[in-house]
């Protein structure tokens, strides 16, 4: 009988020690939840046996239980690196259609060739759809879809108005009439020759494909009040890319101002003839529009305003995570993007999930279903993003339990070799 008992101690010992040696090898595994054996006291007695004089049979391993308890935190350059706050775990879905549901605390994900949101091994990460503002519109775990980054954003728009406000200096000289002009040098117009303009400034537009074109506008000042015109005359003359705009073969905008430097002239959007872009693109009809406080006054040329209205196709530029699980993606074109909130789970029971590698869990009757919900609610956690969960290994404790199993595995060992010498006495006392 002795031999029995301590034979199950040493089994249980080097069972401890198996457990111990899985939580060391894991101790720099994202995620990993470290477990602790519990024992169990075998009673062999009958109804009519006396209580005390029970002899004790040895010990059973009666569970292996993991410790959820929050592991430490460590920072990461990446968005999509994702640590709990909390007891709660991500829900990731492998397998055609996401078939096979798993729950997960290693928050390390990346993106595939085709932009989906995956972990380690592949599984997608799964999102609660929302609105375009975030609302949510469903929590249930067959709501949830795959986490995936859109390439581009929109399509784009080809410009067709710029709107600018600007100062014209009101002692800019005449161009037309500096002494480098004579008669038989007489003034061009060279976009190229600042001697040709008193001012310029540029925006850029984009045609029908979204490519970026430079629209310049030069300002070359005409004429000063007269007595027979009271007005200051200017010419603004505009660019796309190489192309010059007209208005039936006519190139610039006549602009007037009065005597106290106010635009009276154009009061609307100036609209220039169609033209087709070297790009390739379809063609673009542009307006210019100086609104009503483009100014001639004192003081240099400056631009108070200057905006358009087409839109290139974005790329993709990042990705942010708020706390409870919003995911945005922005893009280069300034829109941003709600793609849906990270999906989160947690049980009545973690302890009765069943392990399968890589810091992930499958539901059993034992653990109950999923409770769902987003980040911050219900005592579920909180996401960090840029972090990753540490193992909650303490490597110093499992050194200490792992010398006590030892301890225990050889005093076990010890009480088999002493009922065995017990044995031997008796078999030699009979010869």
């Amino acid at each position: 009988m002795a031999f029995y008992t301590a034979f199950s101690g040493l089994t249980g010992a080097q069972t401890e020690m198996a457990t111990i040696a899985n939580n060391i090898a894991n101790v720099g595994t994202s995620g990993f939840k470290r477990s602790r054996v519990a024992f169990g006291d075998i009673i062999s007695t009958s109804a009519l046996q006396n209580p005390n004089r029970i002899v004790g049979s040895g010990t059973t391993v009666r569970a292996i239980t993991q410790q959820f308890q929050q592991g430490p935190t460590e920072t990461s350059t990446s968005a999509l690196d994702m640590a709990l706050a909390g007891p709660g775990f991500f829900v990731v879905k492998s397998g055609a259609g996401g078939v096979q549901t798993h729950f997960t605390r290693a928050g390390s994900f990346g993106v595939t060739p085709d932009r989906f949101v995956v972990d380690n091994q592949g599984r997608n990460l799964q999102l609660f759809p929302t609105t375009t503002d975030g609302a949510l519109q469903s929590t249930t775990l067959a709501s949830t879809v795959p986490a995936r980054l859109p390439l581009n954003s929109g399509a784009p728009q080809a410009s067709t108005e710029i709107r600018l406000t600007a100062n014209l200096p009101a002692d800019a000289p005449i161009i037309a009439n500096r002494p480098i002009y004579t008669p038989q040098n007489p003034y061009v117009f060279d976009r190229s020759d600042p001697a040709t303009f008193n001012a310029s400034t540029s925006v850029t537009v984009f045609d029908s494909l979204g490519n970026p074109l430079a629209a310049t506008i030069y300002y070359v000042k005409d004429s000063v009040p007269t007595n027979g015109d009271p007005f200051h005359r200017w010419t603004a003359r505009a660019y796309v890319g190489n192309q010059e705009l007209n208005v039936a073969g006519t190139p610039g905008i006549p602009m007037e101002f009065d005597v106290n430097g106010n635009l009276t002239n154009p009061t609307t959007p100036f609209v220039f003839d169609a033209f087709t872009p070297d790009t390739g693109a379809g063609a673009m009809a542009l307006a210019v529009d100086h609104g009503s406080a483009t100014v001639q006054q004192a003081g240099p040329f400056s631009v108070a305003l200057i905006e358009q209205d087409g839109v290139a196709s974005g790329q993709l530029e990042s990705v942010s995570v708020e706390p409870d699980g919003l995911m945005r993606a922005s893009f280069s074109n300034g829109e941003v993007q709600v793609l849906g909130k990270v999906a989160l789970a947690n049980f009545s029971n973690p302890q009765g999930l069943k392990q399968t590698g890589d810091a992930s869990w499958v539901v059993t009757p034992q653990s109950g279903e999923p409770l769902m919900g987003e980040g911050g609610r219900n005592g579920i956690g909180t996401i960090l993003s840029g972090n990753i969960e540490r193992s909650n290994v303490d490597l110093t404790t499992e050194l200490v339990n792992l010398i006590a199993a030892q301890r225990n595995f050889q005093a076990s060992a010890k009480a088999i070799e002493t009922d065995n010498q017990l044995m031997q006495t008796i078999i030699n006392l009979r010869n």
